[in-house]
């Protein structure tokens, strides 16, 4: 079998065989295959696609490529939580401790972010002394002691996808359905947990920018996750504009602490969409009956102090300083800040969630590639957010950012991502679109 002949099989529009996909997958993991090969079989596939039966075949390649973990030996229900990621999406840290200060099990492995903004684990390790490279049996040990686990892919879990996840990247082979989901479900099917809840982006600053593309990949990863014996549920969420007010790594984690603290000026759209989804979470695990009372459930445990507690939990065992990420006058800030005044008057209509994703990334906050080095302080502060009504000179945004030469390169970016308007033009975008699966 030659890679050349795989390639060009899938070049030519014909479909690769399972023991084609599985003998590209393994030799790529193993390094017998080199990245300009891989490369042009990623590029084939965005081209021409992969059917159902190739893309199963791709996840449980990759899936096979290295270890999976068996949580046999940890008691009580095991949920993996996922996000398609957007612009100051942070639901993932306030969501695993929530669940897990009501007894649910949260496997939760995370990538970094390649472009916008920091993934999980970016936003983790913005907490100083948190490690998120954490070895199988510590990973079990965590689940047994906290319930709750926030870190990266081991080396020797998925490695064929941890490469292939830079890979794509850097050949332009991100925004492929197949490739996508195959990505996302290798990783939720080796992590071993019984169930997965699935938080699908759509909007200008997601992946999929369309409603019939979000829907699809959410079909797709359902119907890859039951062929795996694992029970799906997918939530098609709105990503037109940034979630919550603070976008970039630091920032984000002190915007999940306010959260977690019940503080009032938590952002609205953040705090409902981390109660939803933990709603869909308790009644996959049979704790509720309804999304009402799972929402009650997981505000009772933000009011109580318990899911703070518990992220302090899951924080401390991983090394980092909980007095750091609880106390915002303890936590390092950027060296230039700088705030965006608003050129009009009127109501902010919409907020390019792309443009503030690239703003934030130009100023530090994200990777254009992988061996980008993320400043975690850096980033930008929403004060106004879709629906607010500004005048002339209102401050809009702070830029948080390690120079100015860098505020002055983005700062046309974030003004001209407000759009204001007369206010009879402003039309809300629901939050929740689409709930697919049964969670009861």
């Amino acid at each position: 079998m030659r890679v050349v002949d795989i390639i060009g099989r899938k070049r030519d529009g014909f479909a690769n065989t399972d023991e084609e996909v599985q003998f590209l997958i393994r030799g790529f993991a193993l390094g017998q295959i080199p990245d300009y090969q891989m490369s042009s079989w990623l590029m084939a596939v965005v081209c021409r696609g992969l059917d159902e039966r190739e893309t199963f075949s791709l996840t449980d390649a990759m899936v096979r490529s290295g270890e999976t973990l068996d949580l046999s030996t940890v008691p009580g229900f095991s949920l993996d939580k996922h996000s398609t990621g957007g612009v100051g999406d942070k639901t993932t840290m306030a969501v695993v401790p929530i669940l897990a200060s009501l007894g649910i099990v949260l496997p939760k492995m995370s990538g970094r972010g390649l472009g916008h903004t920091g993934g999980t684990l970016d936003k983790l390790e913005s907490v100083p002394g948190t490690k998120t490279d954490i070895a199988i049996a510590d990973i079990i040990k965590q689940l047994r002691s906290v319930g709750g686990c926030l870190c990266a892919q081991t080396k020797n879990l998925v490695p064929a996808d941890s490469k292939m996840y830079a890979l794509r990247d850097e050949s332009g082979t991100v925004n492929s359905l197949p490739l996508i989901a195959a990505s996302i479900m290798s990783k939720k099917i080796a992590s071993g947990a019984s169930a997965i809840l699935l938080d699908v982006k759509v909007g200008r600053g997601a992946f999929m920018q369309h409603m019939d593309d979000a829907r699809e990949l959410a079909n797709l990863m359902i119907r890859i996750g039951n062929a795996n014996g694992r029970r799906v549920v997918a939530v098609i969420t709105d990503m037109s504009h940034p979630l919550g007010y603070n976008i970039g790594n630091l920032l984000e984690v002190r915007e999940v602490v306010t959260l977690l603290k019940d503080n009032p000026w938590s952002e609205p759209r953040f705090k409902e969409l981390v109660k939803h989804l933990c709603s869909l979470g308790l009644a996959m695990a049979g704790i509720t009956n309804t999304i009402a009372e799972g929402k009650d459930l997981a505000q009772r445990q933000i009011v109580s102090g318990a899911a703070l507690a518990k992220l302090s939990e899951i924080v401390a065992m991983q090394g980092g300083d909980v007095e750091i990420m609880t106390h915002t006058i303890k936590q390092p800030t950027a060296r230039v800040k700088f705030d965006v005044k608003i050129r009009s008057t009127g109501v902010i209509t919409a907020l390019d969630a792309d443009r503030i994703g690239e703003a934030a990334m130009r100023l530090g906050a994200g990777r254009s590639s992988k061996d980008d080095i993320i400043d975690p302080t850096a980033g930008i502060l929403l004060r106004k957010q879709v629906g607010s009504r500004v005048v002339e000179g209102t401050v809009v945004a702070t830029l948080h950012a390690p120079n100015e030469v860098l505020v002055r390169q983005v700062e046309e970016i974030v003004h001209d991502a407000f759009h204001v308007l007369d206010a009879g033009s402003y039309v809300e975008t629901p939050l929740i679109h689409e709930t697919i699966g049964n969670y009861n």
